[in-house]
């Protein structure tokens, strides 16, 4: 009898077999079958990793409370840290898993959703008005459950919806469910979050969705949809998102490889995969990319912050990830996790909650983001016999990683074949490959630990101040690129009691962050501008991206201005004092001028300004610099070239350095970038990793 045997018939009889997972990977001909020991655990750094043969030793189910281990805002529902202590797996082949999985009615009383369609909608106005509109972010992703009560009993029920889930999807990262004594988890997430192999660390940011229930793709409806700007600009956000985790994860920030054409039986997604080498300890991994953009907001702390304030209740397991830790023939760590979502928790006692969520961005309705979030439940809901309202016909967004629903109400079945794969398609593959055409080199090349740098920026020391957004671990990584010395700190260390001495390094960057610029009273406004006037009193070299740029400009007498439409992920060309660039902006504020010029009590001040409305993009003065966008992101493909001929002019080139020595590839407006190996190629998702 094997384990599968066991397990089917023990729950049968009505006995409970104790914590047991059901997993079948992308692409996987079989399904893993574990049992173990279940561990409740506080931190990620105690969830066990023991020695032992190669293979997976340990089943993590992580809520979304840990964040708080960041140091990030969320309301705590105690949800505990549970985590299975694995036996030897099990393989059984997918067939007959199928064969041997019940096929049983799952009746369920009292469905529907915990907040109702108005006040859901009511909810993503606020947010839409009071966060993003007022630069608390670029997105958000807010959530609302789907609630009812299984009339028979929770294994029998979960392991029928895995079998339909099994038969009705295809694509899936990760299909399972998960039992570990005091829940029932059941899903089929679409996304990888974070995964570690032979020392490659890899993430998998997913946006942008293009529905096709029960059919096959339309080659021409999804050429439409790969050239629509909305769903391009909403796959770019993510994908700075989670740059930023790998800024911290791995050595050399991450490499972006794609994007990819995801195919699933009812919908077909656009991806990219992000890869670099890492040496941390693979829950070190888990704890710095705690959680994904798709399932949170950008930039994260401040979208905590912006999720608890308006949800104001936990999230249980929704956001959180499953994940599986193990050792490799080598003996070194293995992470597999994907993005704890498209999921149902059933308590032992039958109760069913189905968490979904809406990503909001300055595109977004409310009628859309409704039925968005009845589109996501619907996957699960079918599994288990259930149908959500329908979504609405202005529903044509993702969000939330892959979007809408992986299986259509009320059709449970095989999935439709994959005839034709349109992702080998020359004109899809080229529609793929346009994607990346204005994107910044720098996060598309190899880069290596030896790259040439700049040499007269060799051993220069630079402070970063973070207010609040990671965009300043990509900042760190390309000053670093140029060969400057950098340390990035938080704004409250920075500006607290003691803080620094400005003429401890050669330069201090003042860091892009959330918030109103202006507000009289918001602590890390007070700081930052008290800090700014240190630096400007004292002459001591200083660039400002974003929101520092916003806070040199207020110190020199500009007036600072909201935008009626924010630049959230915004990709321009722009003027900068006479040489052309294309930048990406994240920002609702901006400063205006209505000259080029400005005499301030800091000396004269050079400023680029918007033609049409006198935006300043950017400003120079003869100890300080600033820039309205993100050079950093990887929409700003002269973002790199900007960055190097600020700074120089901030860091003088020393006695007896040659310019430009070090460095070769001809950057935009004349500019030079770092030399790197190839971008790339975009294309269909063929393996699970890169090379």
């Amino acid at each position: 009898m094997t384990l599968l045997d066991h397990l089917l018939r023990t729950i049968a009889s009505g006995a409970d077999p104790g914590p047991f997972a059901l997993l079948r990977r992308d692409g996987a001909a079989n399904l893993e079958v574990f049992t173990g020991v279940s561990h409740t655990v506080d931190t990620l750094a105690e969830i066990p990793l023991p020695a032992g043969p190669a293979g997976p030793r340990t089943l993590a189910v992580v809520p979304y409370r840990q964040v708080a281990e960041r140091g990030f805002a969320c309301v705590d529902d105690g949800a505990p840290l549970e985590c299975l202590v694995l036996d030897e797996p099990e393989r059984v082949p997918l067939a007959d898993a199928l064969a041997a999985l019940p096929e049983v009615p799952v009746p369920v009383r009292d469905a529907g959703f915990d907040i109702a369609d108005p006040e859901y909608a009511e909810i993503v106005d606020r947010v839409l008005a009071d966060e993003i509109g007022l630069g608390e972010g670029a997105n958000f992703v807010i959530h609302r459950c789907y609630l009812g009560t299984l009339a028979g009993a929770p294994l029998p029920a979960a392991l029928a919806a895995l079998r339909r889930l099994l038969t009705g999807e295809r694509g899936a990262y990760w299909t399972f469910l998960v039992h570990t004594g005091r829940r029932i988890l059941v899903g089929a997430s679409p996304e990888r979050h974070v995964s570690v192999e032979d020392g490659l660390v890899m993430m998998n940011p997913i946006s942008g969705t293009l529905r096709h229930p029960g059919r096959p793709a339309d080659r021409d409806e999804l050429l439409r949809f790969l050239a629509d700007p909305k769903e391009i600009d909403e796959l770019y956000m993510v994908l700075d998102e989670e740059l930023k985790m790998m800024a911290t994860v791995a050595e050399q920030g991450g490499q972006v490889i794609g994007p990819y054409l995801k195919e699933m039986a009812n919908l077909t997604h656009t991806e990219y995969l992000l890869a670099g080498r890492g040496s941390l300890d693979v829950r070190e991994v888990l704890r710095e990319t705690m959680f994904a953009p798709t399932v949170t907001g950008s930039p994260m702390e401040n979208a905590c912050r912006v999720i608890a304030r308006h949800e104001r209740r936990g999230r249980g397991y929704y956001a959180g990830v499953i994940a599986l830790l193990g050792l490799d023939e080598a003996g070194r760590q293995t992470l597999d996790a994907p993005i704890l979502i498209r999921t149902a928790e059933i308590s032992p006692t039958g109760q069913l909650r189905v968490p979904v969520g809406a990503t909001l961005v300055r595109h977004s309705t409310a009628a859309a983001e409704v039925a968005e979030t009845h589109a996501k439940a619907a996957g699960v809901l079918a599994a288990l016999g259930l149908r959500s309202a329908p979504a609405g016909p202005d529903d044509e967004r993702a969000g939330e990683g892959a979007g809408a629903a992986a299986v259509v109400p009320g059709r449970i079945g095989p999935a439709p074949a994959a005839e034709v794969r349109l992702a080998d398609d020359p004109a899809v593959r080229a529609a793929l490959a346009a994607r990346n055409v204005g994107l910044a080199p720098f996060w598309l090349e190899q880069r290596t630990p030896d790259a040439p740098v700049r040499p007269e920026f060799a051993g220069r020391r630079v402070v970063v101040v973070d207010g609040e957004d990671t965009f300043t671990g990509m900042l760190a990584h390309q000053l670093r690129a140029l060969g400057l010395t950098v340390a990035v700190r938080p704004w409250a260390e920075v500006t607290g009691p003691g803080g620094f001495d400005p003429g401890s390094v050669d330069l201090t960057v003042l860091g892009p962050g959330p918030g109103d610029p202006g507000h009289p009273t918001d602590p890390k406004m007070v700081a930052l501008r008290g800090l700014v006037g240190r630096l400007l009193d004292t002459g001591a070299p200083t660039f400002g991206v974003c929101l520092g740029h916003q806070m040199l400009a207020a110190r020199l007498g500009l007036t600072l201005h909201r935008r009626s439409a924010p630049y959230q992920g915004l990709c321009r060309e722009v003027s900068l004092f006479g040489t052309g660039a294309r930048v990406g902006f994240y920002s609702s504020f901006t400063p205006l001028a209505d000259a080029d010029r400005l005499d301030t009590g800091y000396g004269p001040v050079r400023l680029a300004r918007d033609p049409v409305d006198g935006a300043v993009h950017a400003l120079r003065g003869p100890t300080y610099a600033g820039v309205q966008f993100h050079p950093e992101s990887v929409l700003s493909r002269d973002g790199l070239a900007v960055l190097t001929g600020m700074v120089g002019r901030l860091l003088p080139t020393p006695a007896g350095s040659a310019p430009g020595a070090g460095v070769s590839q001809p950057g935009p407006a004349g500019a030079t970038m770092p030399s790197g190996a190839g971008r790339g190629a975009a294309g269909a998702h063929t393996s699970r990793h890169p090379g």
